[in-house]
């Protein structure tokens, strides 16, 4: 790579968050340690050219995922017969874990999943690419799913009922030994989405914390999902997908010699995948062992304290439900909204993200809180007390009722793209840069006000059709 394009590349990087740092809290996970980056780096480097097809060809590929399979199984409390993969990440784990128990029962026609309203929007993904129908149970006050409702859902058609360890939107535990033992009774798979949770929680029990029950320790849990790219803090592209014996997870494997080539043989749904992902995983789990994610997980753990209690002396914000983990949920008060707070924050150097209003619970903002968020947390809070007098000064964004009563009135599904432009360009998502190109808002906050009112229905066209207006290519001169 010549030194130009080099250039160019960390020129197009400017636009792009830190991943370094902690001040992004979302989309990254930083420890915080710089040897830890740079392993996690070199790895994935001296790996990138090989491939993951075929283990026989890889054995060092082959090697590395078993040894880390078997750490995480010690993490989790698995039986000597545990089985596992390395995927590319939580979504591609989730939709391995609904494959496998969809394909396990050929017997049930048309087979169905409980989940909690919080379930992760990957198991929704896995609904619409696998024809598995999602059930969706209302959780508690509490944002923690009902195990009884769980339960009552569960049908002769159910081949799954999942659980969170913890939930994204909320960060809380679900009550998995019930939800579990009510699918146990009923010779249905239960699956706990320990994506982002699972390489905290084990380390939280360690050091003294109160973690509910989650792991292969309760009685029904079949598989467990775990990703090493978040609090594993490896490069991104790993997660794993856990099960509790090989039985349980042959349907997950694919075979094919139904063609003259080579015989098709998958643990995952890709075929060709880089070595680097796991290389870079393998290297960051043995440079920081057990101790090193302790160490890692008390800082977090710390950090987290210290918002809570920092949130408690702004008047205007409070806490949606008590972590479990590393994840944080804030509201405001009707003084200001969460959309214009998370626009000053980004002013001052802060990623924090929205969520949108759903199930008649208001907007929120979203913290997903590193280890290397620890060192900045007093001025994380300087500066989010500012963001919100800020945006008390502006005002709570609104939209215009008439343009409420518009968009309500609108089928996503008879929308031409014609439509969707006007649309589009209306809610501010795009505009002209001037040179024929898409121009992205500074600010979001009068956008996504205008998403948080669109139904579900509506909000995911417009998203799509603003995706596909971003997705053209470019052409070289």
């Amino acid at each position: 790579m010549t030194p130009d394009v080099l250039s160019r590349l960390a020129a197009l990087q400017e636009a792009d968050l830190p991943v370094l740092g902690g001040r992004t809290l979302a989309y990254v996970y930083d420890s915080g340690l710089a040897e830890v980056d740079e392993i996690g780096r070199a790895a994935v480097a001296a790996y990138a050219g090989s491939n993951g097809l075929d283990p026989t060809a890889f054995p060092s590929l082959l090697a590395m995922e078993n040894d880390l399979v078997g750490f995480a199984a010690s993490l989790l409390d698995a039986p000597d017969t545990v089985a596992g993969a390395v995927t590319s990440g939580g979504t591609e784990s989730v939709l391995l874990a609904v494959q496998t128990a969809r394909d396990a029962r050929p017997d049930v026609e048309r087979p169905r999943m409980v989940l909690p309203a919080t379930a992760h929007a990957a198991f929704h993904k896995a609904a619409h690419y696998f024809r598995v129908e999602p059930v969706i149970v209302p959780v508690g006050s509490d944002f923690r799913a009902d195990a009884g409702a769980m339960a009552a859902a569960i049908d002769d058609r159910t081949v799954l009922v999942v659980a969170s360890a913890p939930s994204y939107a909320h960060g809380v535990v679900d009550p998995v030994a019930e939800i579990a033992a009510a699918a146990a009774a009923r010779g249905v798979r239960c699956h706990v989405d320990a994506c982002i949770g699972g390489w905290v929680l084990p380390y939280a029990a360690r050091l003294g914390r109160d973690v509910p029950a989650w792991t292969f320790s309760v009685e029904g849990v079949t598989s467990i999902s775990v990703d090493l790219h978040k609090y594993g803090y490896a490069p991104k592209g790993a997660s794993l997908l856990l099960h509790r014996s090989p039985d349980l997870r042959r349907p997950q494997y694919f075979a094919s010699a139904a063609w003259p080539g080579y015989t098709m043989l998958n643990s995952t749904m890709q075929s060709t995948k880089s070595g680097g992902p796991l290389a870079g995983a393998w290297a960051v789990v043995q440079q920081l062992g057990h101790e090193g994610y302790e160490r890692l997980t008390l800082d977090v753990l710390a950090a987290v304290d210290r918002i809570v209690a920092g949130i408690a002396e702004i008047p205007a914000l409070s806490v949606v439900a008590a972590p479990d983990s590393t994840l944080i949920a804030l509201a405001c008060d009707r003084s200001c909204d969460p959309f214009t707070v998370c626009d000053e924050m980004a002013s001052s150097g802060w990623f924090v993200q929205p969520q949108m209003s759903f199930a008649g619970h208001p907007a929120t903002i979203h913290l997903s809180v590193s280890a290397a968020t620890l060192a900045g947390v007093d001025d994380f809070l300087a500066s989010l007390g500012a963001a919100v007098r800020q945006a008390q000064a502006t005002g709570p964004v609104t939209v215009d009722p008439g343009v409420v009563a518009f968009i309500e009135a609108l089928d996503p599904a008879a929308l031409t793209d014609t439509d969707f432009d006007g649309l589009l360009a209306a809610s501010g998502l795009v505009g002209d840069d001037g040179d024929g190109g898409l121009a992205l808002p500074d600010r979001m906050a009068d956008v996504n006000a205008l998403l948080d009112v669109a139904a579900p229905a509506m909000r995911e066209a417009l998203l799509i059709a603003f995706l596909d207006r971003l997705q053209r290519p470019t052409r070289p001169s």
